[in-house]
C-alpha cells in the first residue's frame, strides 16, 4: 500500500482481482473435469454452463475454464495471486494430459478494493457539486462518482467508507483515493466534527 494513503489516514484494501486468460491451446472439458486431482474443487455441467469451474485452495481462488483456452480467475487479493493461480491451473491442466506450454497472456479486468476516507462525508453537498456523479439516497445510500483519470467507479458513503471498482491496475486504487480526498476537502464536503 502507497505510503501517502496511510499518512493521510486514508486505508484502502483490494477484496477482488478478477482477470481474463489466454493458455493458446485448446481444452477438452470433459477430460480436464475427469482428470482434475482430487483437492482441486471441481464442476462440470455443460447444459447450465459451458465452461468448468475449478476452486483452487492455494492461492484461493476460482476459475472458469473454456474450451478455447481463455480463463476467467476471480477472487484473488492481487495481481501476484492471479500470476500465482495461473502457475497452478496451467500444471494442472498439463497433469490431466493438456499441452499447456506458451506463457499465459493474463489480463486484468477489474479490481474492487473497499477502503476509507477517515471522515464522514456529506453526500448532498458532494452530489451537487461532483460532475459525474449520482445519487439517490432512497434507492442507494451512497453516492455514485465516475471519475475520469484514473478510469474508476468510487462508491462513497457518509460514514466515509468507500468502494472503488472498475480500476486496471492496483495503483488505480490508490490514486484514484487520493484523487477524491482532494476534492472532497477542496469542495469542503467533508464533515467538521463537532467540538466538545
Amino acid at each position: 500500500m502507497s505510503e501517502e494513503i496511510t499518512k493521510a489516514n486514508l486505508h484502502a484494501e483490494v477484496q477482488n482481482v478478477v482477470a481474463s486468460v489466454d493458455l493458446r491451446c485448446k481444452i477438452k472439458l470433459e477430460r480436464a473435469a475427469s482428470r482434475l486431482p482430487g483437492d482441486v474443487q471441481v464442476s462440470y455441467i455443460p447444459e447450465q454452463f459451458p465452461g468448468v469451474v475449478v476452486k483452487i485452495k492455494k492461492p484461493k481462488v476460482s476459475i472458469l475454464v473454456f474450451s478455447s483456452g481463455k480463463l476467467v480467475v476471480t477472487g484473488a487479493k492481487s495481481v501476484e495471486m492471479i500470476q500465482e493461480a495461473v502457475e497452478v491451473i496451467s500444471e494442472l491442466l498439463r497433469e490431466a494430459g493438456h499441452n499447456v506450454k506458451h506463457q499465459a497472456t493474463i489480463t486484468v479486468q477489474n479490481i474492487v478494493a473497499s477502503g476509507t476516507l477517515g471522515k464522514r462525508i456529506n453526500l448532498e453537498l458532494a452530489a451537487l457539486l461532483l460532475e459525474h456523479s449520482m445519487y439517490e439516497p432512497e434507492q442507494f445510500p451512497g453516492l455514485i462518482y465516475r471519475m475520469q483519470e484514473p478510469k474508476v467507479v468510487l462508491l462513497l458513503f457518509q460514514s466515509g467508507k468507500l468502494v472503488c471498482t472498475g480500476a486496471k491496475k492496483e495503483e488505480y486504487v490508490y490514486e484514484s483515493i487520493k484523487k477524491i480526498y482532494a476534492i472532497l476537502e477542496e469542495i469542503d464536503a467533508f464533515e467538521v466534527e463537532p467540538t466538545t
